[in-house]
């Protein structure tokens, strides 16, 4: 699976060694990202069990951790980002992966606020409102890769909260 991502590469592209193959399997998604369709969809969806993990931890150590995995995938992101040679490639799902966990953060594990959190997620990021796009747009590398899908998560994370408050009283 590894030499899928050699049709990736730029022309006279060298051959990947260990930690650039390692680099490009995380930041697709454990290769969710070559799907050929809706990569980023897929993607998302790996935030599922990286919610389950982390809500099993105390609360500040969770959030230390997501914290920690969102820095880790902008460091990745990036590499992958010089590894493929082009601006934000749709084979980097990891921000994804990272934005569908700050979507769930807090969010018990139940079908319902899954499901919610993901429609709302993926509606965030790709419609991109203020302050999306402009995080996008004002930050290079793994940096504008990572973070647009952080604040999509904290928009879809709050939408589920309001739903959640607002739909019972209805």
């Amino acid at each position: 699976m590894l030499s899928s991502f050699r049709f990736l590469l730029p022309y006279g592209s060298r051959i990947l060694n260990f930690k650039d193959k390692l680099i490009l399997f995380l930041a697709s998604g454990l290769f969710l990202g070559l799907i050929p369709f809706a990569p980023g969809t897929f993607g998302s969806l790996l935030g599922i069990p990286l919610h389950w993990l982390f809500s099993h931890l105390p609360i500040f150590l969770g959030i230390c951790s997501l914290g920690f995995v969102i820095l880790i995938s902008v460091w990745i992101s990036s590499r992958a980002e010089l590894l493929l040679g082009n601006k934000d490639p749709s084979q980097i799902v990891i921000d994804e992966v990272v934005g569908m966990a700050v979507a769930l953060a807090g969010a018990p594990i139940e079908p319902f606020f899954i499901i919610v959190a993901f429609l709302f997620f993926r509606f965030f990021d790709i419609w991109k409102p203020f302050p999306i796009k402009y995080i996008e747009r004002s930050f290079s590398g793994g940096w504008g890769i990572v973070l647009d899908d952080v604040a999509a998560g904290i928009m879809a994370n709050l939408a589920w909260r309001l739903w959640d408050h607002i739909v019972p009283l209805i």
